[in-house]
């Protein structure tokens, strides 16, 4: 059955699910993104926010959390490969982080756009 092209797939969704689990189980910045992403759950609720609201929302959510650990990759991979300090690693993990930053402002701006009117 694992070999088959449905058995590929659902092990490949238990991998993806067991690097999800690590991540947040390890990385203090996704636990963080998670916190607020369960704070902006909870609003979205209270608010009782529109459909298209809730679609932004956890766009921004899923965009951040992905980006979050994309960023976590590119730092383990870039520890492994010069464990020591190195100028081209520093900016490697500078642009990975950059990316989060980015993500995590388009975030906030969302929330502001939802959040804003409400009050």
């Amino acid at each position: 059955m694992w070999n088959s092209f449905l058995g590929k797939r659902l092990k490949g969704c238990g991998y993806a699910a067991k690097g999800a689990w690590m991540l947040l189980k390890n990385e203090h910045s996704i636990q963080m993104q998670a916190f607020i992403g369960v704070i902006m759950t909870i609003a979205g609720f209270y608010f009782n926010i529109s459909t298209t609201e809730w679609m932004l929302q956890v766009f921004a959510i899923a965009l951040v959390m992905s980006i979050e650990g994309l960023n976590t990759a590119a730092e383990e991979i870039a520890d492994f490969v010069h464990p020591d300090f190195h100028n081209k690693i520093g900016l490697i993990k500078d642009v990975a982080a950059g990316a989060v930053f980015f993500a995590a402002i388009g975030a906030i701006i969302i929330g502001c756009i939802i959040y804003i009117p409400k009050f």
